[in-house]
């Protein structure tokens, strides 16, 4: 099977309902199958690495239940897994968290994913769970992780800043310590806004963290209980971030719309850098709508840093490869251990004629005026395929990419939303997908 796409025959024109976050959705749903009472999260995704996350805490024996468009969280009961293996699929937000809150639970657990999780780095936060008083066993670094039962015991630990999702990790299980926990970030501070998407959420759980104002220390009291509540998903930018980059590479009218403010996600910066390089996009006063009126013209090229926004690099990529003029994406090593590396996955522009550079840290893109057609892997990645599909609807011919399901990990509307603002996609079988682009 393989994902086709086009470039759409007409301007695109039509609406796009914003889906919900599953950045905040994975941490809503892991404090609260620890705060006991009931907890209602609103504005439920589908996406696949958030349905992981439901899957492994219920695993981990947390009372689940979907309704409607809702999960009701009953945390009374804590942990009490359901089976000695819990599953974190290919979500490596699910695995960095959950590897230390399953500490919390009254068994023995085993922690598996996907062969994958063998080359994303896990080595550094395993031993600062150790060094909290955790027990655990594991081998080469990497998944399998066996997690004893037991409360962490705290204290003073360091962390690399390279992910957030390491220190993330800690924060959650921190106020669950029986002596106050300190953790100092070492090294470059990567992805702020992610760390501070988890507080916001941890408080909204009555969770207490002192951070200092360089964000490079975090102290935390012990003994804390989270405290359910009713919880509100805010729409995900990320997601809507490909539509909003299709728009800016093509004549369109096309309005993006959310049933909650357009606000409180950690990639709502990357709003204000597609503005600032010329993508005309209009802003409700009731911060419900995103409306673009384009004509087509590129974005004009410039030099954003990425260290705080990873997840956008591949987007932003296919942007910068038709960006008039130079365009510099900086501070995107640490983008290179995610679900693939995604410096090399989005260096396949080049096959389409786009001409980009990486010297380690930064990638030069010089705007080409046209795309054309290739065949690309998308590695299983779901930002590189959407990424790469809307490079394609910009080419030359049919793009072709493989994986082409990837999308569903956290957006599983993609296709629907790009057919139904006109951009041509579509799943086929490879033989039918040879043809078609021959």
């Amino acid at each position: 099977m393989r994902l086709l796409v086009a470039q759409p025959a007409a301007p695109l024109h039509g609406e796009i309902l914003i889906p919900p976050s599953k950045y905040h959705a994975h941490r809503a749903l892991m404090l609260a199958s620890l705060a006991p009472g009931r907890t209602t999260i609103s504005a439920r995704t589908t996406a696949r690495h958030v349905n992981f996350s439901v899957s492994a805490l219920r695993a981990l024996g947390a009372d689940i239940r979907s309704e409607r468009d809702s999960w009701i969280v009953n945390g009374d009961h804590g942990f009490s897994p359901r089976s000695d293996v819990i599953d974190v699929g290919s979500s490596g937000t699910t695995l960095y968290f959950l590897v230390g809150l399953a500490a919390l639970s009254d068994r023995p657990v085993q922690i598996v994913g996907q062969r994958y999780f063998r080359r994303r780095p896990i080595g550094p936060l395993l031993r600062a769970l150790q060094r909290l008083g955790i027990k655990l066993e594991y081998e080469g670094q990497s998944v399998p992780v066996t997690v004893y039962p037991g409360r962490p015991r705290g204290g003073s630990i360091r962390i690399d800043g390279t992910l957030s999702q390491w220190i993330s990790g800690l924060l959650l299980l921190a106020p669950f310590a029986s002596e106050p926990t300190t953790i100092e970030v070492t090294g470059e501070l990567n992805e702020r806004p992610y760390l501070e998407l988890t507080l916001e959420m941890m408080r909204q759980f009555g969770l207490q963290v002192d951070v200092r104002e360089d964000w490079r220390q975090f102290r935390i009291e012990p003994g804390q209980v989270p405290v359910a509540g009713e919880i509100v998903l805010p729409p995900d930018i990320g997601s809507a971030a490909f539509g909003l980059g299709a728009c800016a590479l093509h004549p369109c009218k096309v309005t993006f719309r959310s049933p909650v403010p357009i606000d409180g996600h950690p990639e709502r910066s990357v709003l204000d850098e597609l503005v600032g390089v010329g993508v005309p996009m209009q802003f409700s006063d009731d911060g419900l709508t995103i409306s673009i009126d384009h004509d087509g013209t590129p974005p004009v090229a410039g030099r954003l840093d990425c260290r705080d926004i990873p997840d956008m690099v591949p987007i932003l990529s296919t942007l910068a490869s038709r960006a008039r003029g130079r365009t510099v994406l900086s501070h995107v090593s640490h983008v290179q251990l995610k679900e693939s590396d995604r410096v090399a996955s989005m260096l396949q522009l080049r096959k389409m004629g786009a001409d980009v550079e990486f010297d380690g840290n930064d990638m030069e893109f010089r705007g080409v005026s046209q795309l054309h057609g290739a065949e690309l892997s998308s590695f299983n990645d779901h930002r590189i395929l959407m990424a790469l599909a809307v490079a394609g609807s910009t080419a030359t011919g049919v793009t072709e990419l493989s994986y082409p399901h990837a999308y569903r990990i956290s957006y599983p509307e993609f296709i629907d939303h790009m057919n139904a603002i006109g951009i041509p996609a579509a799943v086929t079988p490879r033989v039918r997908a040879a043809v078609l682009a021959s």
